[in-house]
């Protein structure tokens, strides 16, 4: 928390450095591990999902599609995914297949953490952020910054992030996104976050 007070203190409560450190702080990141429970238009997704450079991806489906897995390859570009989670049926998919992306249309390959920061600054960019203070969220000590496209600047049909910046690790430990006209998208609760574990290549081997 020191260390996020000082920034703010000494920015002036300007959010573009504490955007510019969560990103630099993601750049060292090697992999992580986060358990995903989003929500909208009243239904609920849980999913455990993995991250390792230079992008590989599992999801394990814990809602809707129990059971479900699904493994992305950044070297090979493909998905590989297990309805049932069934070895012995499973489909090949390019991350452009809509089968694999979620209800926002977001794309597997960037669904991480890096892809998501990388929308916030280019609304940022194109708009205006603010940091609203400290909150306490699932737990854990976090700074609330919002971003918002000025006018009716968008990105992938955002016009407002809602960010909770957990203090100690610089991930997001919830977010809100809203629409052009102000109606809310989706809310993503960020849990039992891990930075850095040791993620063997096996975990993403099809």
């Amino acid at each position: 928390m020191l260390e996020a007070l000082l920034l703010v203190g000494a920015t002036g409560g300007d959010p573009v450095d504490l955007i510019g450190v969560a990103m630099d702080r993601y750049r060292a990141v090697e992999s992580y591990r986060v358990t995903l429970k989003s929500s909208r238009d009243g239904e609920s997704e849980i999913i455990h999902y993995s991250y390792k450079k230079p992008g590989f991806v599992r999801m394990d489906f814990e809602r809707p599609y129990k059971g479900a897995v699904l493994i992305y390859d950044p070297l090979k570009k493909q998905v590989r995914l297990w309805p049932f989670g069934l070895k012995f049926f499973a489909l090949t998919l390019s991350p452009e297949n809509r089968l694999v992306q979620s209800r926002t249309g977001q794309r597997v390959d960037r669904s991480d953490v890096g892809a998501l920061w990388q929308n916030v600054k280019t609304l940022k960019d194109n708009g205006e952020a603010r940091v609203l203070g400290h909150e306490t969220v699932i737990g854990a000590q976090a700074l609330r910054v919002t971003v918002t496209g000025r006018e009716n600047f968008v990105v992938d049909n955002v016009r407002r992030f809602d960010i909770w910046l957990e203090e100690k690790t610089w991930f997001p430990a919830k977010i809100v996104s809203s629409g052009a006209d102000g109606e809310l998208i989706e809310t993503v609760v960020f849990e039992d976050l891990k930075v850095n574990p040791e993620l063997a290549r096996e975990v993403f081997d099809p």
